[in-house]
Parts: C-alpha cells; structure tokens; sequence
C-alpha cells in the first residue's frame, strides 16, 4: 500500500552576495559629502589645472554626464594628473565629522549570512575612512575601489587586464604630460546635432560603464546572476542590471527602469528584503516512501 509523506529539502538562497555601493548609499545624501566633493572637484580644476572658473559648471556637467565621473571626463578630454594628489585634494577636506556611527546599518549588517562587498568609484583611502566613522569596517569583506580598477597610471585607453588584488593595489604613476592637447568638449555639444559619439575615451575604469562592472565582478569572484546591488545612482543601477545583477536603488522610494526594488534608505533593508535573512528555507515536496529527516544549513 502507497502512502504519502512530505520531505524536507533546503532550497538554496537567492543570492551569494550583496554588492554595495559606498557614497550617498550607506549614509544619506543630507550628509553633505557629495555637496563638498562637488566643489573641491571644481577648486582642483581651477588650481591645479588652470581651467577658467567661467567653463567649470558646463564642463563638470558635461564630463560626469558622458564619462561617469568628471575625473575620467578630465581625463579623457586630454588633462593628466596624478591620481593620488587629485584623490588626496577632493577627499582629504572632506567634513568626514559628518558622518558619524551607525550602529542600527553595522548590526543588519553583521547579522546578514551573506557574502558583503563594497563596489566604490572612489578611492581606497576614502572608503576606509568613509566606513571607519560610520562603525562599518569589519562589515565587508573587501573593498572594489578606484585603485582596484586603476591600479597604474595609463595614459592611453588599453584593453589589456592588469594582475590586480581585490582589494586595491598600489597605483605606478607614469610622467605627466606638459603640454596635453584639450579637447573642447563644451565646443563639441554647441554645435547642431551633437552627438556623444566621437568623444574621446577615457582611460579610467569606473561605474557606470559595464565593462567596469564586469571586470569587478571578475576580480571579486562574483556570479552577477546571483549578487543584489545596493546603489544611490539610477545609472549604475541600470549598468548592473544589464550586466545580470539584481539591484535595489537606495534613496528613493518609486522604483525606476532596472532597479528590481526601491527604498529611501538603507536602513528599510529587512523591512524591504526579510528573504535575505532566510537560508535555511525548506521547500516541501510530495513523496511516496519513508520519510527521512535531513538537516542542512546553506
């Protein structure tokens, strides 16, 4: 005589790992960071590479719409300068004071059995600092930074991979140019009928860009069809979900093109996604047999 009995089988969590971005995304834009970055962005422009302070808001606006980042737009439209002084000028005046422990995000955090990953465009200094005063050092495992992507100072646009660590490399500066040739890019978009195409690339690697996407997730190891993206920015959100991942947009509460969620903060994490917290879920399946107790832990 058949019977029936249900058996227990663990089914595998959604997700392997959890990718966050850092600025504007583990701490609220009202702390003034990217307000500070903005301008000590523009102070560098003018100081240090003696653009005309009447061109700047034209050209940030340009360079960060077209390239991502005003450095990599820089960078691109033919301005050399050393990464590490440009970082230690937009970062290091900073009102870090601003940012202070969270010990709501750290415990969430911590209580999370899943691979974490920080994913910044900016620098590792930066990102240390930025996680040393939010309580969130040892919430990560590791750290894809600006250095990380960019670990030497290329002057042309190169296919090649580097043999790059992790969690961030030491930048080889190469001579900076003296005389580079400028492209006028606010010249370029006056014209009718300007298009992005014919821009010239930039050698630095950095979100939005999917290939930039792609080769952190390579570096660190990470199934993009099994990690959620935690991001402040729409067009990265979007970049990520081209390349396969899942994303959550932090900061807004109305979903947008490629975000599969949408939260105002970080901290509506287990309120939005309690499933993250669930790995040991049991799917009950119909058999025919002896029941047999099983116990696994994923």
């Amino acid at each position: 005589m058949e019977y029936e009995i249900r058996f227990g089988q663990v089914q595998r969590s959604k997700y392997d790992c959890l990718l966050f971005d850092l600025d504007d995304t583990l701490y609220p834009l009202s702390a003034g960071l990217a307000t500070a970055v903005l301008k000590n962005i523009q102070d560098y422009m003018v100081e240090k590479l003696g653009i005309e302070e009447s061109k700047i808001d034209d050209l940030c606006n340009l360079l960060y719409k077209n390239y991502g980042t005003t450095m990599a737009g820089l960078r691109a439209i033919g301005y050399d300068f050393d990464y590490d002084e440009y970082h230690s000028f937009v970062h290091g005046r900073l009102p870090y004071e601003n940012l202070k422990p969270d010990p709501v995000l750290r415990s969430l955090l911590l209580s999370l059995p899943i691979r974490k990953v920080i994913f910044t465009n900016s620098d590792k200094v930066h990102a240390i600092e930025a996680l040393k005063r939010l309580g969130l050092e040892d919430c990560f495992e590791g750290i894809i930074c600006f250095e990380t992507l960019n670990p030497t100072h290329k002057s042309t646009v190169s296919d090649d991979e580097d043999d790059i660590e992790f969690l961030g490399s030491t930048q080889l500066s190469r001579p900076l140019s003296t005389s580079p040739k400028i492209f006028d890019i606010i010249g370029h978009f006056s014209q009718p009928n300007a298009e992005s195409t014919g821009l010239p690339k930039t050698p630095i690697v950095c979100k939005p860009s999917e290939s930039a996407i792609e080769k952190a997730l390579k570096i660190a190891n990470i199934d993009p069809h099994r990690t959620l993206f935690f991001e402040d920015s729409v067009r990265n959100i979007q970049a990520g979900k081209r390349v396969g991942l899942d994303t959550v947009l932090v900061g807004k509460s109305q979903r947008v093109k490629g975000a599969d969620y949408a939260f105002e903060s970080i901290h509506n994490l287990k309120e939005a996604l309690p499933e993250l917290w669930e790995t040991d879920k049991v799917a009950e399946v119909n058999y025919s047999g002896v029941a047999v107790e099983t116990s696994v832990t994923a």
